[in-house]
């Protein structure tokens, strides 16, 4: 039988307050005080459910290892407790009331709910997701290859890829809201792990059937105009390179997608300067083309963190491992 802390069914009840009130209400008995959840042995749900499945007293008790005298109390106990006879007997076996029909959908999923958490328990469990936070040019580059090497990890189930950055991820780590992060910069948050993978650098992309080139000049750079990605929309890491050396661009869109790239840059004379990662990786599915940037960028670190105690859980641990040996591989030969 399933046992559980008497607040994992509060939904329930909540649910069960309501459709009770309407059977009060056409039978005048709003007087009667409502159960508290408190008092309730919530092992009679799992019996509730057995019996509306089996419809019979005698196949419940044996699903559940019980005599069939305690199934029928414990029916007793539930009919005291909704003020309902909940089930009748016929001559083909115990037939729900229709207020039994009402209320079994509600016992079935928080039931549903409480077992699903005590499998969370279990590192091995198939069904868990994986969360894992990262920028949209990290996923355009590794989500595949991660997908991959989760397939290959029993019990990590699903990979569930999640938006972040650099100013965000640390909090959503400590937070729980990620189990993983891939992103650009360092960590100093305490009670985080890091790794570093590499360096980024960056590139750019033109459309080959406007600009029909094999490397790009700086008069030819600053000539033309750009297709900007930025948070702000403002500026970004391309217009702080340019100011130190005395030089601005000139910009005809800013985007804060990389995934709007392909569509923002095909078909104009636009140059889009990008993280060399996403730029290989928007190549490489698409027909623009990549050509090294003529400045000179700052390389930033990029690598994965986790939760100090998340490294313990088997699952996690493989899934850093993997990604430890693998991803600098797979980034060297995408960025050459």
């Amino acid at each position: 039988m399933i046992r559980c802390q008497q607040g994992s069914f509060g939904l329930f009840f909540f649910y069960y307050q309501e459709i009770k009130a309407d059977t009060d209400q056409e039978m005048n008995t709003s007087d009667i005080c409502q159960p508290d959840i408190r008092d309730i042995d919530l092992n009679l749900l799992n019996v509730f459910l057995t019996v509306y499945d089996e419809r019979s007293a005698t196949k419940a008790a044996e699903r559940l290892r019980l005599t069939q005298a305690s199934v029928s109390n414990k029916i007793a106990e539930l009919r005291r407790i909704y003020r309902d006879p909940l089930f009748k007997r016929t001559g083909r076996g115990l037939l729900p009331t229709s207020f039994a029909d009402r209320i079994y959908p509600f016992v079935r999923d928080s039931l549903s709910c409480v077992q699903s958490s005590l499998r969370l328990q279990d590192n091995d469990y198939i069904g868990r997701t994986i969360i894992i936070g990262l920028s949209d040019d990290f996923e355009l580059a590794f989500s595949s290859h991660i997908s991959k090497f989760a397939k290959n990890i029993t019990g990590c189930g699903r990979i569930h890829f999640k938006q972040t950055n650099s100013h965000l991820v640390s909090e959503a780590l400590l937070t729980r809201s990620f189990d993983l992060a891939l992103t650009a910069g360092g960590y100093t948050e305490e009670g985080i792990s890091s790794l570093a993978l590499g360096s980024c650098n960056y590139a750019c992309l033109i459309d080959p059937d406007v600009l029909d080139i094999d490397a790009i000049s700086l008069p030819f750079y600053l000539a033309h105009e750009h297709v900007m990605l930025s948070a702000s929309g403002l500026f970004g890491i391309v217009d702080d390179v340019l100011a130190s050396i005395g030089l601005t661009r000139k910009v005809r869109t800013s985007t804060t997608h990389f995934a709007a790239i392909p569509y923002l840059v095909k078909g104009t004379d636009c140059i889009s300067t990008i993280p060399k990662h996403a730029a290989k990786a928007i190549a490489k599915m698409t027909s623009l083309r990549c050509l090294d940037a003529p400045i000179e960028f700052p390389s930033q670190n990029f690598g994965i963190a986790w939760r100090n105690f998340a490294g313990r859980d088997r699952v996690i641990k493989e899934l850093i491992d993997t990604l430890k040996k693998e991803l600098p591989a797979i980034y060297a030969e995408l960025c050459n």
